[in-house]
């Protein structure tokens, strides 16, 4: 077992952390403040992040992305979890993985431009009757000749103000069920499409989310994106990846940082005559978010590795996401607790972390969905997965 991490890694993951820290925490809270990071402020990270080589890291090299692999692009995740969701979107690009999907001109339409920065591309799954049940949508594309017309609606679409195009999954097939749902690209000018109400969350200000209709959208046969009857697969398939990365990877970095705040505070707060870190039950805090982030790290790191590989560990992506996400819950509510009254006070940033913290244990599959999937696994194969 070779755990070490080759040099060039190295140097794109102190890369990445110097940008982070110097490029991207200083903005923290005034995007708090804005619920939003300002045009002019996105162009400019996104193009010092262009110039450092860090835009699009993930996209295959061979069409203008960084080609990282899955456990690289996991440990950059980890570093990307020390900042603001909205900050890491607008500096390194946040490019749906089923833009890969495109053939013919949508490549030079939508995947080019995605990776070069050009366009913004944001996916469209969750509906309001649909959430962690992916294959229950009721958006449906009916055939009229050539084409479809697209009616519906969807919800919590992050990116949905800024984004020019959108993956629009709809249901195509209704007797063919989970095989009845096809993927579109959709442009945001297009008749019949309209940005809906703004949807305000607890957290991750920033990174606003959106409803979007669809009425009487007509769209070419040429949008489908892959082909008919795999939208499903696809979105899937992407939030594979999402669940590994984004929130296994990056759970552990914001952990790591409300473990380093922890460590700080208790080192300088003085109670009673000495500092907290001298009290046991503060000590045991703090081994616990040590213990349990370790554990999330080779979790991540290990899954990562076996889809390098050409496996598809899903089994083990779904336990990623689940002791991930939840370790992140129990470290953040700890911080807080070691913060005391400071921890819940706006003024310093383990409120925020606290907040944005809580959604991981529910987009991208709710950690009880995840639960359902390892359980049955196990129940059907007769083997524990690991």
């Amino acid at each position: 077992m070779d755990f070490a991490i080759s040099e060039e890694t190295k140097m794109v993951l102190a890369t990445v952390r110097r940008f982070v820290a110097e490029e991207l925490m200083p903005h923290e809270e005034e995007v708090e403040r804005l619920r939003a990071v300002r045009p002019e402020l996105a162009a400019e990270l996104r193009e010092k992040a262009k110039a450092l080589g860090l835009f699009a890291m993930g996209m295959p090299e061979e069409l203008g992305g960084g080609g990282l692999s899955v456990l690289d692009m996991c440990l950059c995740e980890e570093e990307f979890g020390y900042t603001k969701d909205a900050l890491v979107r607008r500096a390194f690009g946040s490019i749906p993985v089923g833009l890969l999907n495109c053939k013919g001109e949508q490549r030079e339409r939508y995947l080019l431009p995605a990776i070069r920065g050009e366009i913004n591309v944001a996916a469209a799954l969750s509906e309001p009757e649909a959430g962690s049940d992916a294959a229950g949508i009721r958006t449906r594309a009916v055939r009229s000749g050539s084409d479809f017309i697209l009616n519906g609606a969807k919800h919590f679409i992050s990116d949905a103000d800024v984004a020019d195009s959108f993956i629009v999954t709809a249901v195509t097939d209704p007797e063919k069920g989970a095989r009845g749902i096809t993927s579109f690209l959709v442009d945001r000018t297009m008749q019949g499409f309209m940005l809906g109400r703004a949807q305000p969350m607890m957290g991750l200000h920033g990174t606003n989310t959106h409803e979007i209709v669809f009425t009487d959208l007509r769209l070419p046969a040429s949008a489908i994106l892959g082909e008919e009857g795999e939208g499903l697969y696809q979105a899937l398939s992407t939030i594979s990846r999402v669940r590994l990365a984004k929130v296994g990877g990056r759970s552990v970095g914001m952990a790591r940082r409300l473990a380093e705040l922890s460590i700080a505070h208790a080192q300088q707060r003085r109670q009673f005559g000495k500092s907290l870190g001298e009290f046991q039950m503060v000590q045991g805090m703090l081994a616990d978010m040590a213990t349990e982030i370790y554990a999330a790290r080779l979790m991540v790191l290990d899954t990562a590795w076996e889809v390098d590989q050409g496996r598809d560990p899903r089994e083990k992506v779904s336990m990623v996401k689940y002791f991930a996400s939840e370790m992140l819950g129990r470290v953040a509510d700890k911080a807080v607790q070691i913060f005391g009254g400071m921890g819940y006070s706006r003024e310093w940033p383990v409120e925020r972390l606290y907040r944005d913290a809580r959604v991981y244990r529910i987009f991208d599959g709710a950690s009880d969905i995840q639960r359902l999937v390892i359980a049955r696994t196990m129940l059907r194969t007769g083997e524990p997965l690991f």
